[in-house]
């Protein structure tokens, strides 16, 4: 497993600065956070591109600034919009496809929107824009995210059971706590589509911490996690709020590496 860190982490800094920042901190394994719509445009993800080559980094996965829309623009009643969604998620696929990223993340539909949609509905959709993905060489996965339909253990296996050959997930251990549902679960779930981690902490007082900073059980959940075959990228993503000062993420780093060494 090859432990990296989302620019989000650092939000709202620019996302150039947050490049330049963490690879003086030793991070070469990165997820993009975009944060607005010229951060997708050609010359800025070449401005990007040249600063990670720089430091030898890499980017392994990106995640829309428009995830809180996904339910209006993707997984509402009104399928030209979901037409012209797809379309539109097409920038995110293409800019991935620029960086040498892998891996798009979606939120997808939250459980209080009021659609009426079907798991099997939704599936469809998830299916045609797993396909669109595929034409660039990316692939998309599926969050679990608390308030959301991805939330459910049992959401995660009907996926897997109706699309077999498109599911394919990203388990946020803070998203497991917010939404009551034990990592462990989560990841047994998701089994062999299990294909990138957010790793995050939690205490009494915080929702959440810096890695090693809380309560959870990392050994408990990388030998859960070891028992899908999994061997991706895990990446650290807290809020800004999480921590005071920006050289604690190598401190949160140097332990993620620790822990998966001893598991």
């Amino acid at each position: 497993m090859k432990i990296g860190i989302s620019t989000g982490c650092l939000y709202p800094m620019l996302t150039e600065d947050c490049i330049s920042v963490l690879t003086e901190l030793g991070f070469d394994s990165f997820e993009i956070f975009f944060n607005t719509f010229s951060e997708l445009e050609n010359d800025y993800l070449d401005k990007l591109k040249y600063i990670l080559d720089k430091h030898n980094a890499k980017v392994k996965s990106i995640h829309p600034f428009t995830s809180s829309y996904e339910s209006f623009l993707l997984f509402s009643a009104y399928e030209r919009r979901f037409e012209d969604g797809v379309k539109m998620y097409e920038m995110y696929y293409r800019a991935a496809q620029r960086l040498g990223a892998e891996k798009v993340v979606l939120h997808g539909l939250r459980s209080d929107y009021g659609s009426l949609m079907s798991y099997s509905e939704y599936f469809r959709r998830f299916d045609i824009l797993q396909q669109r993905a595929s034409d660039y060489g990316v692939i998309m996965l599926q969050e679990n995210v608390n308030c959301f339909v991805s939330n459910s253990i049992e959401f995660v296996k009907q996926m897997k059971s109706e699309i077999p050959e498109s599911a394919a997930f990203v388990c946020d251990t803070k998203q497991c706590h917010l939404g009551g549902i034990k990592p462990t679960d989560m990841i047994e779930a998701m089994g062999e589509k299990l294909r990138h981690i957010h790793i995050n902490d939690f205490s009494d007082n915080s929702r959440c911490v810096l890695p090693g900073c809380g309560s959870f059980d990392y050994r408990e959940f990388f030998d859960c996690v070891k028992k899908t075959g999994f061997d991706g990228d895990v990446m650290i993503e807290v809020y800004r709020f999480s921590f005071d000062k920006i050289p604690e993420l190598k401190d949160a780093y140097e332990f993620l590496n620790q822990v998966c060494a001893e598991s």
